[in-house]
């Protein structure tokens, strides 16, 4: 590259020198022949030194520089990707815990409605046998009752009976002919009643 350089200075030199003699002597000295020399010395050794400078320390720090934020940004690109992959794993994994924790909680409260309903049935059963117990015992009263109120009618029949006898006409009657009025009587209200 410097040959190259040196070479392009010298043309250009030579170029320069024919158009100078042209040229009238109180021209830009640029153009006067006799600073050529120094100008093309000064010119190589100027460049020279940039070439140096860039070529040794510039150039090399910024192809590092380049370099080390090529590798910081490739590494960067992997653990990114290293880090979506793990991401994506992550969400499967948590779907997959939601999925179990759906089905978990679908078989809880199957388990648990199931065991309520038995439960349920249980004391429907208890109440059912309870109920008929009762209907069974009130039923037995109800029939004792019955059974017995037709005496119970009957003496606090004869007993009103002669208590207003008695306040009517003033005169005491037996508890005998009382009661074979009263039970003559009941028979045939009995008849009616019971279907006899």
């Amino acid at each position: 590259m410097i040959k190259k350089i040196l070479f392009q200075s010298i043309f250009l030199s030579f170029l320069f020198t024919l158009k100078a003699f042209a040229a009238e002597s109180g021209g830009m000295p640029q153009l006067n022949p006799e600073f050529w020399i120094s100008q093309i010395f000064w010119l190589t050794i100027t460049f020279g030194i940039l070439y140096i400078l860039l070529s040794r320390f510039i150039l090399p720090r910024i192809s590092n520089n380049l370099e080390t934020r090529k590798s910081q940004i490739s590494e960067n690109i992997e653990a990114a990707d290293k880090q979506r992959k793990d991401s994506e794993l992550k969400i499967k994994e948590y779907e997959k815990t939601i999925l179990d924790t759906k089905n978990k909680a679908k078989t809880y409260f199957q388990q648990s409605r199931e065991k309520i309903i038995k439960d349920i049935n249980i004391k429907r059963e208890s109440l059912d046998k309870d109920l008929s117990e009762e209907v069974k015992k009130a039923e037995t009263e109800i029939q004792n009752l019955k059974n017995q109120a037709p005496q119970k009618i009957n003496k606090i029949a004869i007993e009103t009976s002669k208590d207003l006898v008695q306040q009517l006409i003033g005169v005491e009657v037996n508890n005998s002919s009382i009661s074979a009025i009263v039970d003559d009587l009941s028979k045939k209200n009995l008849g009616k009643y019971y279907g006899n």
